[in-house]
């Protein structure tokens, strides 16, 4: 779309290169590692260099941080495709699997080490994205709200999408402002690529026993995302592809919850986690934080849907029909969460918790480069521990 081409090429082009950066893997996971870093900070730049330039009321920024506000149409579903974006569910399998691509020792206060490292990390990572999704908000804001704002520019405001988003960067590129908003884009659709692929590897090695050969597991991905989404662009063009990224996030927000829930029982419970298990504090912040979104998901689901009714065209036996099927649907979703939530912890005869002593090997070892992690053998874990 920025760079005059069709969007079909452009989503080829997309799934192409992704396959060439994964090819990096066989160097080691440290140089996908620093590509990932340098395409998010290349997303940082752009907009940390058009918030400097933009000046918004710093007074205005922290009033919408801790007082959030949904106006205009559609503001509930963007914010719900925000928080599946920014989260992702594979993300939280990612981040427990990744602690496998280093080295610690075996024991407890190894494992909590490892665990207190890739905290900070994953903080320092969460935060970054944090600040550049305020750095968009913050640009957007100003910029739409500047009294100097020219009728083009204030027309574009009015339905903002990616073919007119490009502006925002004007300040600081002028005329190169749609070629630098589409590297920030391929940059930020990248990371998000390589981070997606790396998650169904763990989550079919995990759960399926599925080991693939690399190639062929990022062949399959790709051809899998790709499928879908060149449908889209040859039958909806740009707009549609816009469509698709906010169906996209707010689905991976629906989603959460069956990733989260297992998360927090399997964490909280002291019979699978040991000494690891979650404290108190921690058990009751996340399970608020989890309720939260859930509440906001389902509340979401229900109001459109009903508001999709009352301001339907249809004709009356169309509503009931659509009616069951869609309050169907809502009641099968609760249903699952419900299910999720008051499911009682398995007792599980062939499941140990790690509990070694402090008498073992607890020296910090080097940091090892992995290209291609592979989750250890279930049997052959299950033997060691016992």
């Amino acid at each position: 779309m920025l760079f005059n081409i069709p969007v079909w090429i452009g989503v080829l082009l997309t799934g192409l290169s992704t396959l060439i950066l994964l090819a990096l893997q066989q160097y080691g996971i440290r140089k996908l590692e620093f590509l990932i870093a340098f395409l998010v900070f290349t997303i940082a730049l752009c907009f940390f260099v058009e918030l400097h330039y933009s000046k918004p009321d710093p007074k205005e920024v922290l009033y919408g941080l801790f007082v959030p506000q949904l106006k205009g149409n559609g503001a509930t579903g963007l914010a719900i495709s925000l928080l599946g974006a920014m989260v992702m569910p594979h993300n939280l399998f990612l981040h427990s699997a990744l602690v496998l691509s280093r080295k610690i020792p075996r024991s407890v206060t190894g494992i909590k080490e490892a665990c207190r490292y890739y905290l900070i990390e994953s903080g320092l990572a969460l935060m970054v994205a944090f600040l550049i999704n305020v750095s968009v908000i913050s640009v957007s804001g100003a910029v739409c709200n500047a009294s100097d704002l020219s009728p083009e520019d204030r027309a574009s405001c009015q339905d903002l999408d990616l073919n007119k988003a490009s502006f925002l960067l004007r300040n600081v590129v002028g005329k190169w402002s749609s070629k630098l908003f589409a590297i920030a884009l391929l940059a930020s659709g990248q990371s998000s690529t390589i981070t997606g692929t790396y998650a169904g590897q763990y989550v079919m090695q995990g759960f399926l026993d599925l080991r693939l050969e690399p190639w062929l597991r990022n062949f399959l991905t790709r051809c899998l995302a790709i499928i879908p989404s060149l449908i889209v662009a040859l039958i909806g063009g740009s707009a549609g592809a816009g469509k698709l990224i906010i169906i996209a996030s707010m689905i991976l927000s629906f989603e959460l919850p069956f990733a989260l829930v297992p998360l927090l029982k399997f964490t909280s419970s002291k019979t699978k986690m040991g000494s690891h298990a979650n404290s108190l504090v921690i058990s009751s912040v996340t399970w608020i934080i989890g309720g939260l979104i859930m509440g906001i998901n389902i509340y979401y689901l229900v109001s459109s849907f009903i508001k999709l009714l009352l301001h339907s065209h249809m004709n009356l036996v169309a509503i009931v029909f659509l009616g069951v099927l869609g309050f169907s649907g809502i009641a099968t979703y609760l249903a699952a969460i419900s299910y999720l939530v008051l499911r009682k912890n398995r007792e599980s005869s062939s499941t140990h918790f790690l509990d070694f002593s402090n008498s073992q090997t607890e020296e910090t070892l080097p940091r090892e480069d992995i290209a291609n992690m592979q989750l250890p053998n279930r049997v052959a874990v299950i033997g060691d521990l016992n």
